[in-house]
């Protein structure tokens, strides 16, 4: 695929082996690297399409590895860094870009070797990590679930934001370490889980003002979603709430959504890949997460 120039490009594009930022006249390109794997890239594929690579609406950048005028890789570079088909040549591309400016981005997340070859030329001037999480099988299903939906799951509605924000809350800080409102946090951190709601991607079964189960899309594209924050209530956990209240998301996913349902799990989680496993998901990949 041969890259348009955009109107803002800089002129390094028919060199082979250069990064250069994207714009939307690179949209269609961008978007034939995406469908190389359009499930396990469903995150840049979600922002592409929904900003235009509009540095505008990106809140930060997308970046092209070029070879021989065609562009083969790209980088979303924002609060998350994300490899997309980046090959070690194109890491190490993005990687010295990176190097060359401030670090913007909090977390490097995306296939494990891509993640490894970006850590391995930016770990002295981005290090130490936080946390590094090596081990996170990609799991992915595209059939009805194998275990019946929980009823009571359903998507919430916006009247119950403040009911749900809660349970958010206390499964990022339970997930990542740190609480979502550190930092003066909050608000921007609520609007997000608004959004979701407002959307129709944020789901949960809500018994006596408690949150019993919780899970959202975070992204979608026409060929897959993505499920993030799944949270089951301490006093309800191992009874199964999360295989039922997966299955229902699953199914209402892959009837309104995508054709295809992903998430990614840290492998020492073992009740929770058992409860993936239940519902039907299978290891398509693994991913690595960075933090910072």
């Amino acid at each position: 695929m041969i890259v348009s120039p955009g109107p803002d490009a800089d002129r390094t594009q028919t060199r082979p082996g250069v990064v250069r930022v994207l714009g939307p006249a690179d949209l269609p390109a961008a978007l034939a690297v995406l469908e190389a794997d359009p499930v396990t890239n469903v995150f840049a594929d979600y922002r592409s399409r929904i900003t235009q690579l509009d540095q505008r609406w990106l809140g930060g950048q997308m970046w092209g590895y070029i070879e021989d005028s065609a562009l083969v890789s790209l980088c979303h570079v924002g609060a998350n860094l994300v490899p997309v088909q980046a090959g070690e040549n194109a890491c190490a591309a993005f990687a010295e870009r990176a190097l060359s400016q401030r670090r913007l981005s909090s977390t490097i997340v995306g296939p494990a070797e891509s993640v490894r070859w970006l850590w391995r030329d930016l770990a002295d001037a981005w290090g130490p990590a936080r946390d590094e999480r090596w081990d996170q099988p990609h799991l992915v299903i595209s059939t009805p679930p194998l275990v019946a939906a929980d009823p009571g799951v359903r998507r919430t509605t916006p009247e119950e934001v403040d009911t749900l924000y809660p349970a958010c809350v206390a499964m990022y800080t339970e997930e990542v370490g740190v609480s979502p409102e550190a930092d003066g946090g909050r608000n921007l951190y609520r609007a997000r889980v608004t959004q979701l709601v407002n959307k129709g991607w944020s789901f949960s079964r809500i018994e006596g003002g408690k949150v019993v189960f919780k899970a959202e899309i975070a992204c979608a594209s026409p060929l897959a979603c993505q499920v993030q924050g799944v949270y089951v209530d301490p006093e309800h956990r191992g009874r199964g709430v999360g295989a039922s209240g997966m299955a229902a998301v699953v199914a209402y996913a892959l009837a309104e959504i995508a054709p295809a349902v992903s998430l990614y799990v840290n492998a020492h989680n073992a009740p929770a890949r058992a409860a993936y496993a239940k519902v039907g998901f299978s290891q398509t990949a693994t991913f690595s997460t960075l933090m910072f």
